[in-house]
């Protein structure tokens, strides 16, 4: 992660490069912090300073947080009356779905969890009806604290003024800042919310890789209207349809360096399963490759919870298609994880293991320089716990759960029955239906309406 006081002092890190042949030589624009680039510094641009009008220095960094994409840090500081500001702008690509965090705030450690908070994101306190609304605030990496003292200083900028020109509105707003800062202290239980169509925010979870009961994680589709505050073009009904006996190609640019790349796109048929879309990007400017699958064929008419009792090596190499609604347990390490996280993945038992393992490396939260060090030990053994189960030295549970009945485990003695695999269908519940959109899907009576229309 990126600690505020290296944003405040001008941290050292990667240049911007001048030129596009600079860029090529340098890789990558954004380049990942590392204490190997102590020697370089971020891009320094005098500016003008809208406190005191004269000039100050504005220092730009470049740079990629793992989790988080690429962002770009942006401090500035003014010598002459020491005002300074800094913010932090999204700079990846926006991500397929929308993301909205629900936190229970129980007690006074909570308010020091992590928040990258975009700037199209809403963050609300319901308790005291409280909103910031989205393109109202910079982009920031901070604490829910943090936030809390960000919306004090905003309310209390104009209170001077208001006191003389509408006293009884400025003692209210008096009242609501009280209100805010008893909340710092916890008092009373509260709930925190961060909804952002993006999808680039972030609340941590101190209890990582475990589930946090407190933390409620819910990604969505943007409606039409989200999508084009976001500046994203509506997209109308697609006509065209994938054959599975042609490989389609289109342009697209690279997750990694952006960089213009191709996507590959097939139809292929899981045997004893169904057909399902394989997406692969493979970049030749920095070779970084992806995959991601998505569901050919409706939502089921019910959900799956699949269940393998791994006792063998060989149960590694059985194949898997895990959609982007499937969540993934293991009871014996108390990990979870969530639907939408990693995406759709059609890969073996052992590549999706190998996955989960990267995805805990790279968080900053849990092994970066913002971890504490019972933290980073935990984590060490969670990693070491689950690199045993990959080798076949431990038997564990491995289970998935898809509201959306999409995913699937290969059963290796099919058609018969797998000993060590469990199939169980179940009715979705009002909420699963929610998050998949199916409450609000009306699918009758569309041809008495046309009809009515023509």
């Amino acid at each position: 992660s990126l600690p505020a006081a290296a944003i405040h002092r001008g941290a050292p890190g990667p240049s911007v490069p001048e030129s596009p042949g600079a860029a090529a030589a340098a890789g990558s624009l954004f380049r990942p912090l590392s204490a190997e680039d102590g020697e370089q510094r971020p891009a320094e641009i005098e500016s003008l300073c809208m406190n005191c009008f004269r000039n100050g220095v504005t220092r730009l960094l470049l740079t990629r947080i793992p989790f988080f994409k690429e962002i770009i840090v942006s401090s500035f500081a003014c010598d002459s009356c020491s005002w300074s500001n800094t913010e932090i702008q999204s700079a990846g690509r926006i991500q397929e779905q929308g993301v909205r965090y629900t936190l229970a705030i129980t007690s006074r450690q909570d308010m020091n969890r992590e928040v990258v908070k975009t700037d199209c994101a809403t963050a609300r306190i319901p308790e005291l009806d409280f909103e910031i609304p989205a393109f109202t605030q910079k982009g920031v990496l901070t604490t829910i604290e943090g936030i809390i003292d960000r919306a004090v200083a905003g309310l209390e900028q104009d209170q001077p003024i208001r006191r003389v020109t509408d006293e009884e509105v400025a003692s209210k707003i008096d009242e609501f800042i009280g209100k805010l800062k008893q909340l710092k202290e916890v008092h009373s239980p509260f709930t925190f919310i961060i909804d952002d169509p993006s999808g680039n925010s972030f609340v941590e979870n101190p209890h990582a890789p475990q589930k946090d009961d407190a933390l409620v994680v819910t990604h969505y589709r943007r409606t039409p209207q989200q999508a084009a505050m976001l500046g994203l073009e509506v997209m109308g009904s697609c006509c065209s349809v994938v054959s599975p006996l042609h490989v389609l190609q289109f342009n697209t640019n690279c997750p990694e360096c952006n960089a213009p790349a191709n996507t590959n796109m097939k139809l292929v048929q899981i045997p004893h399963f169904k057909e399902v879309i394989i997406m692969a990007t493979n970049c030749d400017s920095c070779g970084h490759r992806t995959n991601e699958v998505k569901s050919g064929g409706a939502i089921e008419p019910q959900g799956t919870r699949i269940t393998l009792q791994i006792t063998d090596p060989s149960d590694m190499t059985r194949d898997i298609l895990k959609s982007e609604t499937c969540s993934v347990e293991i009871p014996e390490l108390e990990f979870e994880l969530g639907m939408g996280a990693l995406g759709g993945k059609f890969t073996t038992l052992e590549g999706l293991l190998k996955d989960i393992r990267d995805l805990v490396e790279r968080n900053p939260f849990t092994l970066g320089d913002s971890s504490t060090p019972g933290k980073t030990e935990k984590l060490q053994e969670f990693i070491g716990k689950l690199n045993e189960i990959i080798e076949g030295k431990t038997k564990a549970h491995f289970i998935m759960d898809d509201p959306a009945g999409n995913s699937y485990l290969q059963n290796v003695y099919a058609p018969e029955e797998d000993p060590e695999l469990k199939v169980e269908r179940y009715e979705r519940t009002f909420e699963q239906n929610e998050d998949l959109g199916l409450n609000d899907m009306k699918t009758e009576g569309y041809e008495s309406e046309g009809a009515s229309g023509r």
